[in-house]
């Protein structure tokens, strides 16, 4: 697996979550407690987007729809959502903070919007 930066410490203070992308790949990069989180940036309900939501004590919170999920696990805690999100391993050094992403995480995190209107339309 490869680690690549995607963001200054700064750019996510605690209690935030953030929209990043690394390549094609759109990534929600969040802070609770200190502790950097990087997930997918889509819920598993309707692909709304993380980054739009907050941080919250028991974890991501979407805004669409308020399903909750799990910083450790992915897994959604309140409904709608009933699949977990995928979860990226992180950590921050020198002020920066990295990813690792793999061939499978790189061909699956890109905009699904785009793909969805692209086959549907």
């Amino acid at each position: 697996m490869d680690y690549v930066r995607v963001a200054r410490s700064g750019q996510v203070p605690d209690k935030t979550v953030r929209r990043f992308f690394v390549d094609d790949v759109e990534l929600a990069v969040a802070r609770w407690e200190g502790t950097i989180y990087i997930t997918s940036n889509y819920c598993t309900h309707l692909d709304c987007l993380l980054s739009s939501g907050r941080v919250t004590d028991d974890g991501l919170l979407c805004s669409c729809h308020g399903s909750v999920f799990d910083f450790e696990t992915g897994e959604p805690l309140a409904p709608p959502a009933k699949k977990p999100i995928r979860l990226y391993p992180a950590y921050e050094e020198d002020g920066e903070i990295y990813v690792g992403l793999d061939p499978e995480a790189i061909a699956d995190g890109g905009p699904r919007r785009r793909k969805r209107l692209q086959t549907d339309g």
